[in-house]
């Protein structure tokens, strides 16, 4: 067990023997889950990488293709919708 403070800043100190264990390095991205009798720290994972070819067909349509001039068109009428209602 570890005891720390929090600063005047709201800052907290994590000891360096915890972010060598855990491998967190400086400028880290930590996620803090409110876990009801404290917090949980937890790394933020990235996502991994992808190519188009990995992701490419996952959202499936089926139908004549459509043109830029259909796909602008569409996204003028969105926005209509969104901000003259």
């Amino acid at each position: 067990m570890e005891i720390t403070i929090v600063s005047q800043q709201g800052h907290i100190i994590i000891p360096q023997e915890m972010q060598k264990a855990y491998s967190w390095e400086a400028c880290q991205e930590l996620i803090l889950i409110d876990t009801g009798e404290g917090i949980m720290i937890k790394p933020k994972k990235p996502f991994p990488q992808t190519t188009l070819s990995e992701v490419a067909g996952c959202l499936k349509y089926e139908g004549p293709p459509k043109t830029i001039e259909d796909m602008n068109d569409a996204i003028g009428q969105g926005i209509k919708e969104q901000w003259h209602e």
